[in-house]
């Protein structure tokens, strides 16, 4: 007899079943740890959750945005609690696309032209300034303090100048820079404020009373969903605003520059599609190609999002994991003080951690701690880079003294780029191998310390 033939959805689901399956029998977290075993700073932590609806997007074939772009961005945007989000390629497109909305010409007399001045600093991740000077503009470097590892605030008046347009700071490891101030200072000067809130997503900031994620209370928001932040969808990114203006540029910049909304495969949504006037085109050139910037396409794919729609239902608890494994950090390394520098939130905030910063005291020489700690499985990091405008992307504008500025000194933010490490805090850790990180910082410190500490 022949046998009946399985439905679409029946056949669908059979494979997700598979799937589920395999997911659970070959990506099944490994339960057990033996010291010495690596420990990597970071780390996807997913289920079968992410695994099926990857498969299933990729059953539909549609490939570019679609369905669980939509649920992601209205998802993310909830979650933030702010209007409208544009889902992205990468948080470097994000952080592109954030500042690139800043030189739209809608934006009238503030819009960055070439040569206005942006505040920012240089001890972070160099995509946070990378757009800044790929347009033309003018970063000012501010130094940053110990033991936040966020900008100096009290230097941003002596940064001010006639050109400066916008402040572009990214709030470090998951810790959030001093917003009540660094508002104030934007709002009282008429300055734009971009939050790179790529290494904080879930940090939260009280403001006036009031608690906020980060990236909400500035202009506008970035995050990263590379597969060592705080969720993942491999490659992705999110630019976030409560302001229509710069989400319609936003969106405009994303979608190749185009002038028209209308999502992929949708048309004339306005009703005006062919009776435009629209730059110097003929009357009623077709709306859908008309270009009011000069855009890319940087749109992530739906396979992409149907992982970052799975992944946002486990961000709360990945929050929570991360602010539980740096806490029982810190008490475990509370009586490493004469070696270390140990981190501190700051005030108002409540950080969703994405690291634990170490600076090495005086007589602790920071390449013989991590050597050891590397040498028994802990994966450590710089604080990416140091100092940016010390390498060789800044090679010839040091040598010509043009292109930035620097406000005052980076003292601070030198000390970083020499003495400071940091340790991963990432969900996927567990008690038993936060205890044993801490135990391998704390054997470090006490044989490779100089003498004076070796001691004690």
């Amino acid at each position: 007899m022949e046998s009946k033939r399985m439905t679409e959805q029946e056949m669908r689901g059979e494979i997700l079943a598979l799937v589920r399956a395999y997911c659970e029998q070959y990506h099944a977290p490994k339960v057990d740890f033996e010291p010495g075993n690596r420990l990597p700073y970071a780390a996807r932590v997913y289920d079968h959750e992410e695994m099926e609806n990857l498969v299933s997007s990729a059953l539909e074939f549609w490939l570019t945005a679609g369905h669980y772009t939509d649920e992601f961005e209205r998802g993310f945007a909830a979650f933030l609690g702010v209007k409208h989000c544009s889902l992205v390629n990468s948080g470097s497109s994000a952080n592109l696309l954030a500042f690139m909305a800043l030189t739209s010409p809608l934006l009238g007399e503030r819009t960055v032209r070439r040569g206005d001045e942006v505040i920012t600093v240089a001890a972070g991740f160099p995509t946070t300034v990378a757009p800044i000077i790929q347009y033309g503009a003018v970063p000012v470097f501010v130094d940053v303090t110990l033991p936040t590892y966020n900008v100096d605030v009290t230097l941003l008046e002596g940064a001010l100048s006639a050109r400066t347009k916008a402040v572009m700071i990214a709030h470090t490891l998951g810790n959030p820079f001093d917003l009540a101030a660094v508002k104030s200072f934007c709002d009282s000067h008429n300055l734009w404020l971009v939050e790179d809130n790529c290494d904080a997503l879930g940090s939260q900031y009280t403001l006036d009373g009031t608690e906020h994620y980060t990236g909400t209370i500035g202009d506008i928001g970035t995050s990263s969903f590379y597969p060592p932040h705080h969720m993942t969808m491999g490659e992705g990114g999110a630019v976030y605003t409560h302001n229509a203006l710069l989400h319609r540029i936003v969106r405009s910049l994303r979608d190749w520059g185009r002038d028209c909304i209308c999502a992929s495969g949708q048309d004339n949504l306005c009703g005006h599609r062919f009776d435009r006037q629209d730059g110097e085109l003929p009357r009623g050139y077709d709306h859908k190609y008309v270009y009011s910037h000069f855009g890319y396409n940087l749109k992530a794919t739906d396979m992409q999002a149907a992982v970052g729609v799975a992944q946002l239902k486990k961000l709360p608890s990945f929050v929570e994991r991360r602010r539980h494994n740096f806490a029982r950090l810190r008490a475990a390394l509370a009586d490493m003080e004469e070696f270390f520098i140990l981190p501190e939130a700051t005030e108002h905030a409540d950080p969703s951690w994405f690291g634990f910063l170490l600076t090495c005291r005086e007589g602790v020489e920071r390449t013989k701690i991590v050597r050891y700690i590397e040498e028994h499985g802990i994966q450590t990091r710089m604080l990416f880079a140091g100092n940016l405008t010390k390498h060789p992307c800044f090679d010839e504008m040091r040598a010509s003294g043009e292109g930035y500025r620097i406000a005052g000194s980076l003292d601070v933010t030198d000390r970083i780029m020499n003495d400071t490490f940091w340790l991963g805090v990432y969900p996927g850790l567990t008690d038993e191998r936060i205890d044993y990180m801490a135990q391998v910082v704390k054997e470090a410190a006490r044989s490779c310390a100089s003498e004076k500490f070796r001691s004690i």
